[in-house]
């Protein structure tokens, strides 16, 4: 879905392991690692393409997740020059905080017909800033700055290098 300002609506997904660490993901044939997202499709609210986007990209569904927190609001970025499309001119984001509930096992990259991701791993909190294309580093930031106060239950800082001011808050969903 796009926008009337040419954004296209997604869904970012943060999954957590009991070491409060986020699993990241490598693209398909690709050089670029990324946190699982994608687009929301028309008639469709950002719970529905949350888990329709989290079976697709890494084959798991609701009973393997807890959903702990999200954006309050959508986080968008422009697409630099190079990547601009007919059709959008960046995207808007809502993200969603997920506690891996179920065993690793249950996370196959290879369950839908166009195969986002060919392998994964758990990395730090912060290591996906540092991980994503540079385009992105700023919503990442935002993002996960807005989701570590709910992880870290309030007693975790935000590293010296990510000091820019806080767009967003996280809303808490679950406990």
């Amino acid at each position: 879905m796009i926008d009337r300002d040419g954004y296209r609506a997604n869904v970012g997904i943060v999954i957590t392991n009991d070491k409060q660490q986020v699993l990241l993901a490598k693209r398909y044939q690709k050089e670029g690692w990324q946190l699982p997202q994608g687009g929301v499709d028309k008639g469709e609210n950002e719970i529905e393409a949350l888990y329709r986007e989290l079976e697709e990209e890494v084959g798991l569904t609701a009973k393997h997740v807890e959903v702990v927190a999200k954006t309050p609001k959508w986080l968008r970025y422009d697409l630099p020059d190079n990547k601009k499309s007919k059709y959008c001119v960046g995207q808007k984001q809502v993200w969603f905080l997920l506690k891996l509930t179920a065993k690793e096992i249950n996370i196959k990259l290879d369950t839908h017909t166009k195969v986002e991701f060919e392998e994964w791993k758990w990395v730090d909190y912060w290591h996906p800033i540092e991980a994503i294309i540079d385009f992105k580093k700023p919503i990442y930031e935002d993002m996960l700055k807005s989701l570590a106060p709910v992880l870290f239950n309030n007693k975790h800082k935000i590293p010296a290098q990510y000091s820019r001011p806080l767009k967003c808050v996280a809303i808490t969903l679950s406990k």
